[in-house]
């Protein structure tokens, strides 16, 4: 249907609203990946939109939607629905970028190791990078991406650090210069037209700035939040001490003005998670 009434100065989209669980048709994970990449050549995108609860596939879905160049979302309730076909439906449906992919070396000078935060099922090979024919991440007229690294810094000890012999043949002169420069790390990115099939490549470099916690903006406190509690759902290894106390402390701190209550409605999540551990 899509293809029938394609338009070809428009935006092509099929939006899904579904549980699923899919019945009719192609149903198998790899038969609707191939129809929906197919389409995703021809120029129809995919939005997916779930409902319901019990034979809920969020991560079927979720698939989908990376496979047809779109996004995925979640609806339960009406502010939810308000946020996703409202406030944000703008912004999600006009792709202005598609195959978006990051890439960040660190400064060895200034981190000795560092993790990546979440988006397991997102990471690409470093040979990825460069590769125009995998498959990423778009990026539409209104979007923000954050991704959240934990690092360790040059001469702090951790546990979580495994002892090994020094490199033979390191270039010492590479990192005495490397820590000359005062980078903290080089961000890469590279993203394609959404018509085109070529990358473009844009490269900065981030200073190392050494600001102290308290003087942190609000957006980076409340990301932090929000990935310790999700660490601590997971049961994390890397957690340590984190514990809902602390996430509620610092999710209240980073609130701010709060417009339109989403991140009060995390603070209330946060709050019954503590409530329902409490009643076990």
């Amino acid at each position: 249907m899509a293809l029938q009434n394609f338009k070809h100065e428009g935006n092509n989209r099929i939006i899904l609203a579904t549980d699923g669980d899919f019945n009719v048709g192609a149903s198998s994970n790899a038969e609707m990946e191939r129809l929906i990449e197919e389409k995703r050549e021809k120029g129809v995108f995919l939005t997916v939109v779930g409902f319901g609860m019990g034979n809920y596939k969020d991560d079927k879905m979720e698939i989908l939607a990376d496979k047809g160049n779109g996004n995925y979302a979640y609806i339960d309730n009406l502010q939810e629905a308000k946020k996703v076909f409202v406030n944000e439906f703008g912004g999600t449906l006009f792709t202005i970028a598609k195959d978006v992919k990051l890439q960040i070396e660190f400064n060895p000078a200034k981190v000795q190791a560092y993790r990546l935060i979440g988006y397991e099922n997102r990471r690409l090979k470093d040979e990825d990078f460069n590769d125009d024919k995998k498959d990423a991440g778009e990026l539409g007229s209104g979007h923000t991406v954050t991704a959240l690294y934990e690092i360790i810094p040059v001469g702090v000890e951790s546990t979580f650090i495994k002892t090994v012999d020094p490199l033979k043949y390191q270039d010492s002169q590479g990192l005495k210069t490397a820590s000359m420069t005062g980078e903290l790390m080089t961000l890469k990115l590279r993203y394609k037209a959404p018509d085109g099939n070529t990358s473009k490549l844009i490269s900065t470099t981030v200073p190392d700035k050494n600001l102290a916690w308290d003087k942190a903006s609000d957006n980076f406190l409340w990301s932090a939040a929000v990935a310790e509690f999700g660490m601590l759902l997971r049961e994390s290894a890397f957690s340590q001490e984190a514990d809902v106390a602390s996430v509620l402390e610092l999710a209240q701190k980073a609130r701010g003005k709060d417009a339109d209550g989403y991140r009060s409605e995390f603070i209330r999540l946060v709050e019954s998670s503590r409530f329902l551990a409490s009643r076990k």
